[in-house]
């Protein structure tokens, strides 16, 4: 391939976009790397490398002149931005016009641009638990699953995941056509990741103890964000070389990270950054739904003199406690994807930075020491 191939990240300043965008830098085929994000971190600018120019590029996906303007000249879009809300804190509409009319106005402007190809990253939300909260247990790409979404970031996830697979196919203002596939990504672990870090806070509120909510037969598969990124970039490549295999496709994530209960890959993470943080115990469910009925209650009493964020709602309690898990080697089979760090690497890549976390945590309280 000649190297003046350029691809666009949307969201490229996020937790997995940064990732992408780190390892397309080291690709020899690609001579630019635009990154368009409505937080723009102009140090993701240092991956730049002596063959591949990184920009940055600040934009929100819902206004489609920006877009238009930092689309121009690509070749390849990975857009793997999305208002990513787990616990339902954002009005839904609000999700909605970014998750599905910003994917909407992405797709539009590939047409308008004539750029071929798209990979969309996706969320096993988008699949379920449904709001019968009916488990997955090791299914794959092809398993027949049905019933409504549960979690409303996962109705919106799967609405645009509608769109990007009706896109394909879609004819090109130069006659060509569209050529779209989509990455499901389930637990992404990792550096940056937010969710280790409010619980590695919690835990240390609590002595040191973290407690769990999965039951302990409950599956879910964890995913290094390195991996999930290397996977984004063998299908974009793959998706420009072999289309007519690719194209239309869905693909999970996954890699050899060992083991399927999360709160004990959570455990192995956190006490091996800091051996003081222990496995406490299950906490029933009963118990946090009451939890999350009362302060719903509160909030309606209080309401609008009260105004707090939970920390967990019920489509997200339901979903943290169903099973849903998968088994597939089909992005292996499609485009010779192998995960690009080992366990081994992962958890020690991941425990650094946790080991980081821990330390600025802990600054300011012996600067307060040492002041007093």
């Amino acid at each position: 391939m000649d190297r003046a191939w350029v691809y666009l990240v949307t969201g490229g300043c996020g937790f997995i976009g940064e990732k992408i965008v780190e390892l397309l830098a080291q690709q020899d085929y690609i001579k630019e790397v635009r990154v368009f994000d409505s937080v723009a971190r102009e140090e993701v600018e240092r991956f730049t490398t002596a063959t591949t120019r990184v920009t940055v590029m600040k934009g929100d996906l819902r206004d489609s002149s920006l877009l238009l303007a930092a689309m121009q000249g690509v070749h390849v879009v990975i857009h793997t931005a999305a208002l990513v809300d787990y616990r339902s804190t954002k009005p839904f509409w609000e999700m909605r016009a970014v998750n599905v009319g910003g994917t909407e106005n992405v797709l539009r402007a590939c047409c308008a641009l004539s750029i071929p190809y798209v990979v969309y990253t996706s969320s096993i939300a988008a699949v379920g638990p449904n709001t019968s909260c009916e488990p997955m247990f090791r299914g794959n790409e092809d398993t027949k699953y049905s019933g409504e979404v549960e979690l409303p970031y996962g109705k919106t996830k799967a609405m645009a995941e509608k769109l990007v697979l009706e896109a394909n196919g879609q004819k090109l203002s130069n006659g060509g056509k569209l050529s779209t596939c989509i990455i499901r990504a389930n637990t992404v672990y990792g550096e940056r990741a937010t969710f280790l870090q409010e619980l590695y806070c919690r835990a240390k509120a609590n002595n040191g103890v973290l407690n769990y909510l999965q039951p302990e037969d409950s599956e879910r598969n964890n995913t290094y964000v390195g991996n999930v990124a290397w996977m984004h970039v063998l299908a974009a490549r793959n998706l420009q070389l072999n289309p007519d295999l690719l194209a239309g496709q869905v693909y999970y994530s996954y890699d050899d990270t060992p083991t399927r209960k999360g709160f004990l890959i959570q455990h192995q993470l956190l006490s091996s950054a800091d051996p003081s943080v222990r496995l406490g115990s299950h906490i029933p469910y009963w118990k946090v739904w009451l939890m999350i009925q009362v302060h719903r209650i509160m909030k309606l009493i209080l309401y609008p003199f009260w105004k707090p964020q939970p920390s967990l709602s019920l489509p997200l309690l339901n979903t943290i406690v169903t099973t849903f898990s998968y088994e597939t080697d089909k992005a292996s089979r499609h485009f010779g994807y192998k995960p690009l760090f080992t366990w081994q690497e992962s958890k020690h890549r991941t425990v650094q930075w946790l080991k980081a976390v821990a330390g600025n945590l802990e600054s300011p309280r012996l600067h307060e020491k040492r002041k007093n």
